[in-house]
């Protein structure tokens, strides 16, 4: 805990990514402001997330082995634990039905690879109310 916040946690965010560069790149970035927990794919992100306390955020990579992130999404929104925590992916499906779906399993952002990691700290500040 850092000295200038004794009394306040840092928020967590759960990455589920398969492919281990992004994943670590991702880890680095995030962890100078937030706990981070990784997973290398669908099913393990589920198992975490089953685990108390919850996460404030996931990102969520939809090409992974297992379980795609749109399936982890979908059933993330049926756990009541987890269902109403801000999700934002993080893909190379850049086509406008992918997007469209991304936003229908109920992603507060849709962001393509490569991305630019201002772009990612800026979703995930605005998708906690930063």
């Amino acid at each position: 805990m850092s000295s200038n916040e004794p009394s306040k946690t840092k928020r967590r965010i759960l990455i589920a990514e398969d492919d281990p560069d992004i994943a670590s790149l991702l880890e680095r970035v995030l962890q100078t402001k937030y706990q981070v927990k990784l997973a290398e794919d669908g099913l393990s992100a589920l198992a975490q997330l089953g685990q108390p306390p919850p996460p404030d955020l996931i990102l969520l990579d939809v090409m992974m082995p297992g379980l795609d992130g749109f399936a982890l999404a979908r059933r993330i929104k049926l756990l009541p634990e987890v269902a109403k925590v801000p999700i934002i992916f993080i893909t190379a499906r850049d086509g406008a039905e992918d997007m469209i779906k991304g936003i229908q399993v109920g992603a507060r952002a849709y962001i393509t690879k490569p991305f630019k990691l201002d772009a990612v700290l800026a979703k995930v500040q605005k998708a906690l109310g930063e």
